[in-house]
């Protein structure tokens, strides 16, 4: 008996240590956000005596606060009803993003059933291309891409981040590993009650397969949402630059604005992972699942 009761204290105190060091590493990922959202609510004087050294005005120590001494929503007063600029290049995020989330969908996903379900002459070179081009980094063909664009007339428009958006392959591969594990019996029992291709893949695979969508439209949007080279090499003039280039261009003397900025910026992305987590979890683990 005294035996067994040391092997259940000693694996309890095992599992407190877990779940103590998990609590710390949690805690250093939060850290920084919540650091942000307090400088949001802190007038300007009390962030340049905080942050003096970050900010690059001086040299005088960090003193940072998860609570402001004197709380003020004049950052957000000043940015959201002051600052234009914001708005424009807020709209400008959302015109680039969501059309090239709707192309990847409705270029990504028939492509992806290809892969998935059809076998034909060089689909495993194909597909490894596909992976080839995701895994590149855009440094690589930064400069291709811009001799195209600017071969076409697109430059300095949407466009120009929005059409090679449309064509990435990553939702294709993200997509293609979710139908793969669409079970062969559901579209059996489709074709057997007489759907063609097309109705399978409309009624079988898409809501089979939506975790994987799901995934790929949420990374895409976060992709998206937070790209900083694209917009620089493609975009010249400040007023088709999206909000991702808004914080770079802020001045010392609005870094209170600049952190309301940032805490604004940061709202879809969080709000979209928190309402796709499931099936984000899901469409990543597709590619593990078998029938």
């Amino acid at each position: 008996m005294g035996m067994i009761s040391r092997k259940t204290v000693s694996k309890r105190t095992a599992a407190h240590l877990r779940m103590m060091l998990l609590a710390f590493i949690c805690l250093l990922v939060w850290v920084p956000f919540l650091l942000m959202a307090a400088a949001c609510f802190m007038p300007e004087d009390e962030l340049l005596w905080r942050y003096l050294s970050p900010l690059g005005i001086g040299k005088a120590p960090v003193r940072a606060a998860l609570l402001p001494s004197y709380p003020t929503l004049e950052p957000f007063v000043e940015l959201l009803l002051r600052s234009p600029g914001f708005f424009v290049m807020f709209w400008n995020s959302c015109i680039q993003v969501f059309p090239m989330l709707a192309g990847q969908l409705l270029v990504g996903a028939p492509a992806a059933w290809a892969f998935a379900r059809f076998d034909f002459p060089g689909k495993r070179g194909l597909f490894g291309l596909y992976v080839l081009l995701m895994v590149l980094p855009f440094q690589v063909t930064q400069v291709s891409n811009y001799l195209v664009l600017d071969r076409l007339g697109l430059l300095d428009s949407h466009l120009a981040l929005i059409l090679p958006g449309i064509w990435s392959t990553f939702p294709v591969f993200i997509m293609t590993r979710s139908f793969e594990a669409v079970p062969g019996a559901l579209l059996e029992a489709a074709y057997l009650d007489g759907a063609g291709e097309l109705q399978a893949f409309f009624l079988v695979g898409l809501p089979a397969g939506f975790p994987g969508i799901v995934t790929a439209l949420v990374l895409g949007f976060i992709d998206g949402w937070n790209a900083l080279e694209q917009p620089m090499a493609f975009l010249k003039e400040m007023r088709l630059w999206p909000l991702s280039l808004y914080l770079p261009d802020m001045v010392q003397d609005k870094a209170a604005v600049a952190f309301a900025a940032g805490m604004v910026m940061m709202l879809p992305p969080v709000l979209l992972y928190m309402n796709g987590e499931g099936e984000l979890e899901q469409g990543v683990a597709a590619s593990g699942v078998k029938e």
